[in-house]
C-alpha cells in the first residue's frame, strides 16, 4: 500500500480599509470556492498583522492529493 501525499498551495488575500482589516467578504468566498472546484481543501488560515492588531494579510492553506507519487 502506497503512502498518500500531498501537495500545497497558499493564497494571500489583502484586506481593504485604513489599516487594513476591512475583508471583502464576496471575494474570499469566490477565492476559496475556485480552489475547491480544483480539488483543493481549506486546511488552515490565519491573518498577519501590520501592528495596532490591524490585519494585513489573510493567508489562506490548501491540500489536495499527490497523483503519480
Amino acid at each position: 500500500m502506497s503512502q498518500q501525499k500531498w501537495e500545497y498551495q497558499s493564497l494571500r488575500l489583502d484586506p481593504g480599509g485604513f489599516l487594513g482589516g476591512k475583508v471583502n467578504q464576496q471575494e474570499l468566498d469566490d477565492s476559496m470556492n475556485r480552489m475547491g472546484e480544483r480539488g483543493w481543501e481549506l486546511v488552515a488560515a490565519f491573518d498577519t498583522n501590520q501592528g495596532q492588531g490591524a490585519t494585513r494579510h489573510i493567508i489562506l492553506l490548501f491540500k489536495r492529493s499527490r497523483y503519480g507519487g
